[in-house]
């Protein structure tokens, strides 16, 4: 994947913002402040640094709730007497809504006109409702009472995150947009490691409260930051890329394409997120039941894995770029089949410690090239169409994935071990369809 390198830096002035409309001529939006000038355009040529780390701060306080979500949440279902069948449900049940919800969402934000912008209003309604539900899950004693509290933090996720990632396309032209969302991506992963690690350390400290009042906390700081700091053109200032795709557009038109190699890229990114997210949603009680190792140390374990996937996730797209996205990821594929074996084996921390720093490293060869090598299999559907696929095969995968896990755990008399074999066996199924795959 190539990341373009940004330009020279310019001298800061402010100007009147034009958008150019289809005919190639500029019209003018509305005049501006400085101070307003510099959350909105950036002088010709520059990239707007300050910007993108004050977005990249909102999107890490907000992401850093699913890290603890996924953390603990399994813990308190296990408390509670649930078998893993109904943990891993509990978890994802609610996903096949937001698989809906959220390009219904997009497009609404869309449409929608306010004087602080048509996308910072769902960001201000969705973030309050869920870093409230998010309050409750630690204090809900019953499965009904967690589903609820989970239902109602995913429903306002899901209010806010189209619309939020819709920013990207408002805010940069389109030379600019890899580079903004590298380094946005880039914080979340630094916030999902602080989460794990910062989680793992106030659960040992302060009980199980503590750390959902952590990531609400930091939720509502990122919603000041969205407030106070993020200033929305009342029209975009660029025209933005093409918008995802609905569900059933992207179905019919992955129908009607009778692309095979289209079908086979799909099959392989649903395999391996079978595999990856099954392992993510149960890496805690893995912990907690085949190794013993408490939920607090457990999260500063698993903290490696994103820090190992961050300092990979550059080096990933380079690599593609030099050898070839298929290979890439095949590497990945491989090395994970391996890492996921040794990890059935382990024993103790320090074994742990040598799953999930090569695991990590070896996701990010997948999940960075993963997209571009979609695009890369169907150069005549449009974009939306692709992304549209993408986050279908994607979402459906993270619910299906921890669901068919818990069924093996429990068919298996509670063997967690399992979920190593059983993402090993689906990342293989992975290199089998990549293989299948013609791209370069």
């Amino acid at each position: 994947m190539h990341t373009p390198t940004p330009t020279r830096w310019g001298s800061a002035r402010a100007t009147t913002p034009t958008v150019q409309t289809r005919n190639g001529a500029l019209q003018e939006l509305y005049p501006i402040s400085s101070k307003q000038f510099f959350m909105h355009q950036a002088p010709q040529g520059r990239f707007p640094v300050a910007r993108t780390i004050l977005l990249g701060a909102m999107f890490m306080g907000m992401g850093m709730t699913l890290p603890i979500f996924n953390h603990f949440v399994p813990i308190f279902l296990r408390e509670i007497g649930l078998s893993a069948t109904l943990i891993t449900f509990v978890l994802t049940w609610d996903n096949y809504i937001n698989m809906f919800m959220q390009p219904i969402v997009g497009q609404l934000s869309d449409n929608t006109r306010t004087r602080i912008g048509r996308r910072k209003p769902w960001v201000l309604v969705g973030a309050p409702i869920a870093l409230t539900a998010f309050l409750f899950v630690p204090m809900a004693t019953t499965a009904w009472g967690i589903m609820l509290a989970i239902f109602l933090t995913n429903f306002g996720n899901a209010l806010f995150r189209s619309p939020g990632v819709a920013l990207i396309g408002d805010l940069y032209p389109p030379q600019q947009r890899s580079l903004a969302n590298g380094i946005i991506n880039l914080m979340l992963g630094v916030g999902a490691a602080l989460a794990y690690s910062g989680g793992g350390t106030l659960y040992g400290e302060f009980g199980r409260y503590a750390p959902f009042i952590f990531g609400s906390s930091v939720m509502a700081f990122a919603l000041l930051v969205a407030f106070f700091f993020v200033h929305e053109p009342q029209r975009p200032l660029y025209e933005p890329e093409e918008h995802e795709a609905g569900l059933l557009e992207s179905v019919r038109t992955l129908i009607r394409a009778r692309n095979f190699n289209l079908l086979w890229m799909l099959g392989a990114i649903l395999s391996w997120f079978m595999g990856f997210t099954a392992l993510e949603a149960l890496l805690s009680l893995i912990g907690k039941e085949a190794l013993g190792i408490p939920p607090d140390q457990m999260g500063n374990l698993v903290a490696l894995l994103p820090a190992a996937f961050i300092l990979c996730a550059v080096p990933s797209g380079i690599l593609a770029t030099r050898f070839g996205r298929k290979r890439i990821i095949l590497v990945g594929i491989a090395g994970l089949v391996g890492v996921l074996l040794y990890g059935y084996f382990v024993q103790s921390w320090l074994m742990m410690v040598g799953f999930l720093i090569p695991a990590g490293m070896f996701w990010a060869l997948i999940n960075v090239n993963s997209l571009p090598a979609l695009y890369d299999t169907a150069p005549t559907l449009r974009a939306g169409i692709i992304t549209g696929l993408y986050y279908f095969a994607s979402n459906l995968s993270a619910v299906l994935g921890p669901q068919l896990a818990g069924v093996l755990v429990d068919l298996t008399g509670d063997n967690y071990r399992n979920v190593f074999l059983y993402g090993a066996f689906f990342m293989a199924l992975a290199g089998i369809c990549m293989s299948q795959v013609r791209v370069r």
